[in-house]
C-alpha cells in the first residue's frame, strides 16, 4: 500500500484542435498541459478529467497512446509520466424530481467504456462536446447506467448555491432525486468542510472527496486528498472510496470554507453580508451562503469517524508568493506538494523570505486568518 495525492475534478478548457470544451476554462487548460502540470509541478499522482465524454478529448487521449506518450493501465486509467488520469464526465441533471439543476461526476475505467458513454449521452444531450451539459433523462437512469458499466457516481460540489444537490436540487434529502445505494462518494466543494457536511445524517455512509474543480492550470490541487491504495487505477480508487481491504482516504486537504465563493449569505448586488431580511441597497436578491444552507438542513448528523480535514490554499494565494517566487520554490524543491507538505522551514528560508515561510508554516498548521467570501467572491487571507 502507498499514499497518493489525488484531485478528481479537473476541466478541459480547449481540445487539441483549439475547440472549446469548458467554455469558462482557460485556453491553456489542455490535456497535454494538464499532464505536465500535474506530474512535474503540482506533484499529483492521480487526476480525474471530467470532460472526457467530449469526442475530441478522447481522440487526443488515444493519440497520446498511439505516439507512446501514454498507456492504458490495468484496472482503469491512462498513465503519462508519473501521473495517472481517470476518464470522467460532469453532467447536469434537471429532471422532474429536481427543484433546480444539479451537477454530478461520472467516471469510467477505459477509453472504450467512455466512448460508449459519450455515444449514449449524445442521444440525451444537445452538445456532448461541451462540458457540464444538460442530461435529458432522470438522475436514477444516469446512476443505473454508470453502475452497470463499471463506473463511479459522485454528486459534485454538493452545497454550492447553484447547480448542486443541496444548493437548489432538493428541499431536504438526496433521496428526492437519487438512489442512495448508487452513490460512491460525495464532493464537498470549496465552501464546505468535513465538520459542516457531517451535520447531515444521511451523508454518514459516504466518503467525502475534496477536489479543485480547476478551470485553469494554476488551480489544480487547490483541493485534493491523500488516498491509500495498492496502485493507481479506477478499481483501486473504488475500493478506497468504499473503504475496503485497507484502502481509504488518509486526509482531505482543502481551503478553509471561508475562502470559498459562497460561504456566507450576501446581497447579490453589493456582496455585503446580510441577514435573512435583506440588504439596505434593495437592488438584488440574496445569495444564500453554504453555512446558512447547512444549518437549515442540519439534523445533528451522526458520529462517523472521518479522516482529518486539513486547511490549505494554493501556494500562489499566499501573501508574497508571486509568479517569480512560485517558480523559484518549484525549481528548488520539485513540486507544490513537496513545498506544502515536506520541505523543512530551514530549507525554505534558504530560498524565500522568512515572512513567506511564516505563511507556509501557518498554512500547514491551519492557522491562516481568513476573511469570508460569498456571492461568487472568494475569501481573502489577511
Amino acid at each position: 500500500m502507498k499514499d497518493y495525492f489525488v484531485d478528481l475534478h479537473v476541466h478541459i478548457g480547449r481540445d487539441w484542435e483549439g475547440g472549446p470544451v469548458k467554455i469558462t476554462g482557460s485556453k491553456t487548460l489542455t490535456l497535454t498541459n494538464i499532464f505536465l502540470e500535474a506530474s512535474r509541478r503540482k506533484g499529483l499522482d492521480l487526476i480525474g478529467i471530467i470532460d472526457a465524454q467530449s469526442p475530441a478529448v478522447l481522440d487526443e487521449v488515444e493519440d497520446l497512446i498511439d505516439r507512446g506518450y501514454a498507456e492504458e493501465v490495468s484496472g482503469g486509467g491512462v498513465r503519462s509520466d508519473s501521473t495517472t488520469l481517470l476518464l470522467g464526465s460532469e453532467v447536469e441533471i434537471y429532471d422532474a424530481s429536481c427543484q433546480g439543476p444539479i451537477h454530478v461526476l461520472c467516471y469510467f475505467p477505459t477509453i472504450d467504456t467512455m466512448r460508449r458513454f459519450s455515444l449514449w449521452l449524445s442521444k440525451k444531450m444537445k452538445n456532448v462536446s461541451l462540458s457540464s451539459q444538460r442530461f435529458y433523462g432522470t438522475a436514477r437512469e444516469l446512476q443505473t447506467y454508470v453502475r452497470e458499466n463499471g463506473g463511479l457516481f459522485i454528486p459534485a460540489h454538493i452545497f454550492t448555491p447553484f447547480k448542486s444537490l443541496y444548493g437548489k436540487g432538493v428541499k431536504k434529502s438526496l433521496r428526492e432525486i437519487l438512489d442512495s445505494d448508487k452513490i460512491d462518494a460525495v464532493e464537498l466543494g470549496l465552501s464546505a468542510d468535513t465538520e459542516m457536511a457531517s451535520q447531515l445524517a444521511e451523508l454518514s455512509p459516504y466518503t467525502y472527496v475534496t477536489n479543485s474543480d480547476a478551470h485553469s492550470l494554476g488551480k489544480l490541487a487547490r483541493e485534493y486528498q491523500l488516498v491509500r491504495m495498492d496502485g493507481l487505477s479506477l478499481e483501486e480508487l473504488k475500493l478506497a472510496l468504499h473503504r475496503k481491504d485497507g484502502r481509504g482516504i488518509v486526509a482531505n486537504y482543502g481551503m478553509d470554507p471561508k475562502m470559498g465563493k459562497y460561504h456566507k449569505t450576501v446581497c447579490g448586488n453589493c456582496l455585503h453580508p446580510v441577514a435573512a431580511t435583506g440588504c439596505t441597497c434593495r437592488k438584488s436578491r440574496l445569495v444564500k451562503g453554504v453555512s446558512e444552507r447547512i444549518k437549515e438542513l442540519s439534523d445533528e448528523g451522526q458520529v462517523t469517524k472521518r479522516p482529518p480535514y486539513v486547511y490549505q490554499v494554493p501556494l500562489e494565494t499566499l501573501p508574497g508568493i508571486g509568479k517569480q517566487t512560485y517558480e523559484k520554490l518549484l525549481a528548488a524543491f520539485g513540486s507544490e506538494m513537496a513545498v506544502i507538505h515536506d520541505v523543512p522551514s530551514a530549507e525554505l528560508e534558504e530560498i524565500v523570505s522568512s515572512s513567506i515561510v511564516h505563511y507556509i508554516i501557518q498554512m500547514r498548521k491551519g492557522e491562516l486568518d481568513i476573511a469570508a467570501g460569498g456571492g461568487g467572491k472568494f475569501g481573502k487571507i489577511h
